[in-house]
């Protein structure tokens, strides 16, 4: 190693060439700039590890004693870690992209009405499909999925039509289009299921609003389980459940309105979504399993589609 223009001590005691036994100093550290040797320069000074510092062709060089490399590199290898910038936080698995979900299964519901008819006018589609408390506890299980693309009127399935286009398209951005549908199915069905059970009267219900309110508890949940996925700007989660307590009075009591369907589609979202929270909490921890693969995704959408085909031909057999 040829010699500089000579050594720059850094503390401790002065460094020579030799030590003793003739044993030439140790070279600890190069770098190309010179702040940074005197940095280490410094960190052994404070150790009291004589060192000095040579300028050579391909940079700064910090010696040390042999006695003292050791010393020397534990320290340094502290330094540096400690003076690096903190890495950012292990990204969590983005949610999937703008999804158009909701707005297919707005589309679903509006082609549905057009070729049931609405409540009043007697169709064979819900005698076979509404959900009907009697039925529905005698075994006819099918009615509470079904039930979910029947609506009463006009009115009622446009209003349905609209929240399914905006809150499902969330549900599916948050968790992808095929569990974000099987989800707010589910919900839905346990929705119908629930109120039947607990009624078990002559009492007959319609429509997607069950669901929504069960999509509205997924997104509920998700908001306190995995904030990151479901960006509503609520900073902290009771305003999230106070909202959800409000839009279940403002739009699911009134006359002619299923409230024990809409709360239990509610409920059935909220318990819903704390499980799916829980499921992508972990897919977004280090080691965790990988999200689902759009490829997954679009075959439990067909899935979806399956089972409400299903429940349909359950319906008319």
């Amino acid at each position: 190693m040829g010699h500089g223009p000579g050594h720059v001590h850094a503390g401790g005691e002065a460094l020579s060439e030799t030590t003793r036994g003739d044993v030439p100093p140790v070279v600890v550290r190069v770098t190309p700039s010179r702040s940074r040797a005197d940095e280490w320069g410094v960190v052994l000074a404070a150790l009291g590890v004589p060192c000095a510092l040579r300028e050579e062709p391909d940079g700064w060089t910090v010696l040390v004693s042999p006695a003292d490399a050791a010393t020397a590199l534990d320290a340094l290898d502290a330094y540096d870690r400690e003076s690096l910038p903190e890495r950012p936080e292990r990204a969590t698995a983005p949610p999937p992209g703008l999804t158009l979900t909701g707005v297919y299964v707005a589309l679903l519901l509006l082609a549905m009405f057009a070729l049931s008819g609405s409540r009043g006018e007697r169709s064979a589609w819900f005698a076979r499909g509404s959900a009907d408390a009697e039925r529905i506890a005698a075994g006819e299980w099918w009615r509470a999925v079904t039930a979910l693309t029947l609506h009463a009127d006009a009115a009622h399935v446009f209003g349905n039509a609209i929240a399914a286009a905006l809150l499902v398209s969330v549900v599916c951005r948050a968790l992808g289009p095929g569990l974000g549908l099987w989800l707010v199915l589910l919900a839905g069905t346990a929705g119908h299921l629930a109120a039947a059970l607990a009624q078990r009267g002559a009492h007959v219900s319609v429509g997607a609003s069950t669901a929504i309110f069960g999509a509205i508890g997924i997104l509920a949940a998700l908001r306190v389980m995995t904030p990151e996925r479901v960006r509503l700007g609520a900073r902290r989660p009771w305003v999230v459940l106070a909202a959800t307590l409000v839009l279940l009075v403002l739009f699911g009591v009134g006359p002619n309105v299923d409230v024990l369907g809409h709360l239990f589609g509610l409920l059935a979202g909220l318990g819903i979504g704390l499980l799916a929270g829980l499921g992508v909490g972990r897919l977004d921890t280090p080691g965790g399993r990988r999200p689902l693969t759009p490829a997954a995704q679009w075959l439990l959408v067909m899935a979806a589609a399956g089972a409400l085909v299903g429940a349909w031909r359950l319906a008319w057999r």
